[in-house]
C-alpha cells in the first residue's frame, strides 16, 4: 500500500502557494460574479464561511464575501440565507455559512453530536424543547428577545444571566430540528427547519462513506492540495477512513501524491492531476486585506509551510505582549503574506482607522501604493452600510 505513495511529485512552495490561491479563488477579479448568486456559489466553492462576533472591523462573514466578491454587499448574503435559501448556518470547524445542497451531509452530526458542543445543553428539560419548538410552529419565527421567561436560571459565570429559552433554542438548532432564518447582526431569527426551507420531510442523510467523499471532495476544490490535516480539520477521528478513501483514489490515478516543500515525509499531499498542470502559471497580480478567519488564514499549521508566515490572534492577548494589534489582518500581495495591519472602523467619523502597519516576510515600502488602493476600496467597503 505504501509504496504507491514513494514517488511523489515535487512541489516547491511557490507552487504550491499558487496552487492554493486558485483554488481560493483569490486570483482573480470576480471568480463568482456578483449579487445573491455570486454569494450563494461562493459559498458552495468554499464549502463554509466562518462567522464571528467581533466587529471592530466589518464582521468576518461579509469580509470573506467581499474579499473575492468586489461588489459583494450584505442583503446579499441576507437574500442568500433568507429569501433564495441557498445556505443556512451550521457548526463545521465553527458556526458558518454552509451551502443548503450539503446539508444531509450534517445530519448525522446534529442527530449525534450536539451533545459535543456545551456541557450547558444538559440543563434543558425535553418539556422547555417542547415548549420552544411548539411556539414556532404556532406562532412563526422568533429570536431570543420576542422570549420572556419567567424565571432565569441561575448566573453559571458572571456574565451569563441566562434564559432557560435560550438553551433550548440553541439545542433544537443544533440537532436541526430549529435552522436560522435571518440574522440582523447577532440577533438570530429561529424558524422551523421543514417549514424554513419547504420540505415535507428532512433530506436523507449521508453515510459516513458519503461524508467522507463529500470532505474530500470540498477539499480538493477549496484548497486544491490536500493533506489528512486539512480534509479532516478539527476532526481526526475521521483521519484513518479519509486515508484509505485517498489511497483508493492514487490507485485508480484520480489523486496524484505530492510532496511539498518543507513539509516532510510525514505530512503527505495529493492533488487531482489537473490541478498540477495549473500550478505552473502564475498568479494575477492582486492585493487583498484578509480576514484572520478566512480560509486561508485560519489554518495556521497549512498557512505556516506555504506561505512562512505565523499568524498570531492577538484580541486576547495582554495588549503589552502583542506583536501585530488587537485585530491585526494579513496582507496578500500576489502570492505573498507581505504586510499585518491592525485596523478599526470608525463608524462615527465615517473612516477607517491604522492602528499598527508591521511588515512581514517580502513586503517593504515599494508596496505600500497598492496596498493603500486596497485599503480604501476595504474601507469604502467597510461604511457603505
Amino acid at each position: 500500500m505504501r509504496a504507491m505513495l514513494e514517488s511523489p511529485v515535487a512541489l516547491g512552495r511557490p507552487a504550491a502557494r499558487r496552487v492554493w490561491l486558485r483554488a481560493q479563488r483569490l486570483d482573480s477579479e470576480t471568480p463568482f460574479g456578483d449579487g445573491a448568486e455570486a454569494t450563494a456559489a461562493a459559498v458552495r466553492h468554499l464549502g463554509s464561511v466562518q462567522i464571528d462576533t467581533i466587529n471592530v472591523i466589518e464582521r468576518c462573514h461579509h469580509h470573506i464575501l467581499f474579499t473575492r466578491i468586489p461588489g459583494y454587499r450584505r442583503e446579499h448574503l441576507q437574500q442568500a440565507q433568507s429569501v433564495d435559501r441557498t445556505v443556512f448556518e451550521y457548526w463545521t470547524h465553527a458556526l458558518s455559512y454552509l451551502p443548503t445542497e450539503a446539508f444531509r451531509f450534517h445530519l448525522p452530526a446534529m442527530r449525534r453530536d450536539w451533545r459535543k458542543r456545551s456541557a450547558w445543553f444538559g440543563a434543558v428539560k425535553g418539556q422547555d424543547l417542547r415548549r420552544v419548538v411548539d411556539r414556532i410552529a404556532s406562532q412563526g419565527p422568533l429570536t431570543i428577545r420576542d422570549i420572556e421567561d419567567d424565571v432565569l436560571v441561575e448566573k453559571e459565570h458572571l456574565w451569563a444571566s441566562r434564559k432557560p429559552s435560550k438553551r433550548a433554542l440553541q439545542l433544537a438548532f443544533f440537532q436541526g430540528t430549529l435552522t436560522i432564518s435571518q440574522r440582523a447582526g447577532m440577533l438570530k431569527t429561529y424558524e422551523l427547519t421543514l417549514r424554513h426551507f419547504g420540505w415535507e420531510k428532512p433530506p436523507r442523510a449521508a453515510s459516513e462513506r458519503e461524508i467522507l467523499s463529500y470532505l474530500l471532495g470540498r477539499a480538493l476544490r477549496a484548497h486544491g492540495l490536500v493533506s489528512l490535516d486539512s480534509a479532516c480539520y478539527r476532526d481526526p477521528g475521521r483521519k484513518p477512513p479519509m486515508r484509505r478513501l485517498i489511497e483508493s483514489r492514487v490507485r485508480r490515478g484520480r489523486l496524484v501524491p505530492v510532496a511539498v516543500e518543507g513539509a516532510g515525509p510525514r505530512w503527505e499531499h495529493w492533488a487531482l492531476p489537473e490541478v498540477l498542470e495549473a500550478a505552473r502559471r502564475p498568479v494575477a497580480e492582486m492585493v487583498h486585506i484578509l480576514s484572520p478567519f478566512d480560509p486561508l488564514i485560519h489554518d495556521r499549521k497549512r498557512l505556516r509551510l506555504f506561505f512562512g508566515y505565523e499568524h498570531v490572534f492577538e484580541a486576547y492577548v495582554p495588549k503589552d505582549k502583542r506583536r501585530y494589534g488587537y485585530f491585526a489582518l494579513p496582507v496578500l500581495v500576489d502570492d505573498e503574506i507581505a504586510a499585518v495591519i491592525d485596523l478599526k472602523t470608525d463608524r462615527r467619523q465615517g473612516r477607517l482607522l491604522i492602528q499598527q502597519w508591521t511588515w512581514v516576510g517580502g513586503g517593504s515600502e515599494r508596496l505600500r501604493p497598492r496596498i493603500d488602493e486596497a485599503l480604501h476600496r476595504f474601507e469604502r467597503f467597510q461604511l457603505d452600510v
